[in-house]
């Protein structure tokens, strides 16, 4: 990340056509929305100054460095910086140990996705496109998590950056203000989704070409058309179906029609999209229910005559609890889920180590029972 973000100084520095104003201010903000390119430059040089200000210099490893160290640790020697000052920093200053506060891993893979995209746009590389992709896929993961406030609060930017148009005419400020409103949020990420979202390789395939394969269809991308289908779900939630999915009330088969009708006028894909998608969740009520989650007071109620009647321990309640937060984000429980993570995070053992078995089969009818209700009689 420090390399990264020296070639994204020089890039800007080469791109602009006078030498950038200013000192750099040790105490200035870097989380304000920065409008220009200059105001990027200068976020990343008080950045990499402050790392450099916080390396020790009776450290063993920072001592023989101890000359350069010095220097970069003053705001003003990044002002402006010579190649020679650059190929310094990278093979000399760059990787010694610091004292600046540790950061989420998460959220630091994040800042080095954003970087690379910033450098593919100034750079005009061929990686943008698959960048930008892995970008809008985890757009599409956080737009998951709207029940979490924190996401909610920049919910209008990550349905922003999963469209196509947000990405025209997209600017190096456009990504560093999107790289700091979403970098905290990565981390809310469900951990088994995690891997191939921030998978890094370098891609050397040759020119493509083109083959048609035998009984596959080219289509739209399954995973795209899941993400534009939940964006445009959650902005239309007062139709009287998608309304009593959320409130667990059972659907008709005139809901499922205005379900299909609903997703048919959106635009978001193709006929054959929508029902590729309803098959792959065993019918439309369920997909939308997935798409759209439930209600949080109407998962507490679904659970309510399983928990009445009942002296539930601090586990048993907040194995209950966890079933809620699922029921809200996801709106159907499978039991096959109940012995996975995070429920496996709680309870290592499954639900059986913490119900008795009639406790168990009724827990399981009551999920059932939901389920239920997001398929049409």
């Amino acid at each position: 990340m420090f390399d990264a973000r020296l070639e994204l100084i020089a890039a800007l520095d080469g791109r602009s056509k006078e030498a950038l104003a200013g000192a750099v201010s040790e105490a200035a903000a870097t989380y304000g929305e920065p409008r220009t390119d200059e105001d990027v430059r200068r976020a990343a040089a008080e950045l990499l100054q402050r790392e450099v200000a916080a390396m020790k210099l009776d450290n063993f490893l920072v001592r023989p460095h101890r000359r350069l160290v010095e220097r970069y640790a003053k705001p003003e020697a990044w002002v402006a910086l010579a190649s020679d000052a650059l190929v310094e920093l990278s093979h000399e200053v760059a990787g010694l140990p610091t004292e600046v506060d540790p950061e989420n891993e998460e959220a630091k893979r994040f800042d080095l996705l954003a970087l690379k995209l910033q450098l593919s746009l100034l750079h005009s590389g061929s990686g943008f496109e698959r960048l930008r992709d892995r970008v809008k896929d985890i757009a599409g993961l956080l737009a998951e998590k709207d029940a979490i406030p924190m996401v909610r609060e920049q919910m209008a930017l990550i349905q922003e950056v999963m469209t196509d148009e947000w990405w025209h005419d997209v600017t190096v400020p456009m990504l560093e203000s999107m790289r700091r409103r979403l970098r905290g949020l990565v981390q809310l990420i469900d951990k088994r989704q995690r891997k191939p979202v921030y998978t890094d390789f370098e891609d050397e395939t040759g020119a493509e070409t083109g083959f048609a394969l035998p009984g596959v269809a080219v289509g739209t991308d399954p995973a795209r058309f899941i993400a534009k289908a939940r964006a445009f779900l959650r902005q239309h939630l007062d139709p009287v179906a998608i309304a009593k999915l959320r409130m667990n009330r059972p659907l008709t088969s005139s809901d499922l029609s205005e379900l299909e009708r609903l997703l048919g006028e959106s635009g978001v894909g193709e006929p054959e999209d929508i029902r590729r998608a309803a098959e792959n969740a065993q019918g439309l009520g369920l997909l939308v229910r997935s798409l759209v989650g439930m209600d949080r007071a109407a998962a507490k109620q679904a659970l309510v005559r399983f928990t009445n009647g009942k002296t539930l321990t601090a586990n048993q309640l907040e194995f209950v609890s966890l079933i809620v937060d699922h029921l809200t984000e996801h709106g159907v429980v499978e039991a096959a889920r109940l012995y996975e993570s995070p429920f496996t995070d709680f309870a290592p053992h499954g639900p059986d180590a913490l119900f008795k078995a009639t406790e168990m089969d009724e827990l399981l009818r009551t999920l059932l029972a939901v389920r239920a209700n997001a398929v049409a009689a």
